[in-house]
């Protein structure tokens, strides 16, 4: 069933339509948002959170009566399960919408939560390995201050790790993009000068492959293929906005270490655009 029509077999909703429970969705939250693949649950914990999600919706037409508003969140009560239910082992009593606010919350100060967050950022913001000291540092954080985001966050700043040069993390379409016009000072007037290139590259917005969102690492995003796209991207992006930039002085603002290669690449190329597109296809420029 769709995910905001999620009804218990045995609230009115679901006796009087036939419908049941969307444990997609409760597999999700599990999988993807709190504990991870690894986290420890089982086939019963999916189902118990799923139960106790019944009746978190959508506002339209239908709840007009109840004073719900379109396209924010509403309980129906008549579309919940209601019952008590086991999830990891912790009871939670029959209730209405409480019921599951308990077990999110629950599962958000879970320790295999705090591990699984402190891996995603990790992994996005260090390396595609990250090295264990840093994930056990974002781990503590995460569990000292009750999950508070912002301290995640500073404590991600302080990691050595993640201002190591040896630490790289290959740009997605996006930050290729957005790097390129920051760096060129080339502000977007239409939105196809953004979209074109991303449908180009297969990163449109909206369009994850997956409920686990866009991959994260190398191996997807530097495949031969699109690499390639990159390079050609590169040149003729180049090619197109040289007038009035100056490829070298751009080089000390879009590239973090300027190699010989490089160097030697701009100083040799026979024009502004030719400079310019070599810069913008090469490997330093790729590179976090």
């Amino acid at each position: 069933c769709i995910r905001d029509r999620s009804m218990g077999p045995d609230s009115p909703a679901g006796r009087r339509t036939g419908r049941g429970l969307n444990e997609n969705l409760a597999r999700e939250i599990l999988e993807l948002h709190t504990l991870g693949v690894d986290g420890g649950y089982q086939q019963d914990d999916v189902k118990a959170l799923a139960g106790m999600l019944t009746g978190w919706t959508v506002g339209n037409a239908r709840f007009k009566r109840s004073g719900a508003v379109p396209g924010a969140f509403t309980f129906a009560a008549f579309m919940h399960q209601g019952d008590a239910q086991r999830l990891l082992g912790k009871r939670y009593p029959a209730g209405g919408q409480e019921q599951a606010v308990a077990a999110l919350t629950d599962l958000a100060r879970h320790p295999a939560t705090a591990r699984f967050i402190a891996e995603k950022l990790s992994r996005h913001f260090v390396s595609d390995q990250p090295p264990e000291s840093a994930v056990e540092k974002l781990t503590h954080t995460y569990l000292e201050s009750d999950g508070h985001l912002p301290s995640l966050h500073a404590a991600l700043l302080d990691l050595p790790q993640a201002w190591d040069a040896g630490e790289r993390k290959l740009k997605t379409p996006y930050e290729l993009l957005l790097s390129a016009h920051r760096g060129l000072a080339l502000p977007v007037s239409r939105p196809n000068q953004v979209l074109a290139p991303l449908r180009l590259f297969n990163h449109l917005p909206f369009t994850a492959p997956s409920p686990a969102g866009w991959p994260d690492d190398r191996a997807h995003w530097g495949a031969p293929s699109a690499l390639t796209q990159r390079v050609e991207w590169g040149i003729a992006f180049g090619s197109r906005v040289a007038n009035g930039i100056d490829a070298r002085a751009s080089a000390e603002v879009l590239v973090a270490s300027e190699s010989n290669l490089l160097a030697t690449s701009l100083r040799r190329a026979e024009s502004t655009a030719q400079a310019l597109g070599l810069l913008l296809a090469a490997p330093d420029f790729q590179w976090r």
